[in-house]
């Protein structure tokens, strides 16, 4: 028997078959594990719904989490599709190239905040608007890395980010451990994704 028969996972982040999220979503489907999945733009459309369709997910659906409209239009059909789910699993990150090249020290106010929205507030959003439909004893997942413990040069941003991010994760776990719901940062290590590419010197 595989150990997710019958758990659903609403998955986001998947850019192409070379994403951190695709990894984790296709061991899900393996395992048994019912998929939906979300994709951030429509630039992402031609690559995530073939991916999706060979996950044979429920549903693949553009969100983009910054857009509140949007979330809520993701939320009413995840509740039509799965009423209720076991495994969120969060790959979401962004920081502007500016903010990615240079000193840290010259950070703009606009870039630091559109790396804090996208990377960090956008958890804290899905765990807030998901609860109802999260069974007890589910999982909730999120993607850190080395650069918010070290300093990694030219992550800079996107480090000060992962910080909070892993910050939020204890912070999250605790108002939904009451329920069993384990909340979790994986730190799988430099990897060449597509959101890699625009760190300078990642080579």
């Amino acid at each position: 028997m595989k150990v997710l028969e019958g758990k659903k996972a609403l998955i986001f982040g998947i850019a192409n078959e070379k994403s951190i999220a695709y990894g984790i979503a296709r061991k899900l489907q393996e395992y048994g594990a019912l998929l939906g999945i979300s994709y951030a733009s429509p630039v992402l459309e031609k690559r995530v719904v073939p991916i999706a369709e060979g996950l044979s997910a429920a549903f693949c659906e553009m969100c983009d989490l910054t857009d509140a409209a949007a979330v809520d239009k993701l939320y009413r059909l995840v509740e039509e599709r799965f009423e209720k789910f076991d495994i969120l699993v969060h790959s979401v990150a962004y920081a502007s190239r500016e903010a990615l090249t240079g000193r840290f020290i010259d950070t703009a106010k606009d870039d630091f905040l559109t790396a804090m929205n996208v990377s960090v507030y956008s958890l804290i959003n899905l765990a807030r608007k998901y609860e109802p439909l999260l069974n007890d004893n589910s999982s909730v997942i999120t993607l850190t890395y080395f650069g918010g413990e070290k300093v990694v040069q030219n992550y800079n941003v996107m480090g000060v980010a992962k910080a909070a991010l892993d910050s939020t994760v204890r912070y999250l776990a605790v108002d939904l451990g009451v329920r069993g719901i384990r909340v979790n940062a994986i730190s799988p290590g430099p990897i060449k994704t597509l959101a890699v590419s625009g760190i300078g010197g990642f080579r």
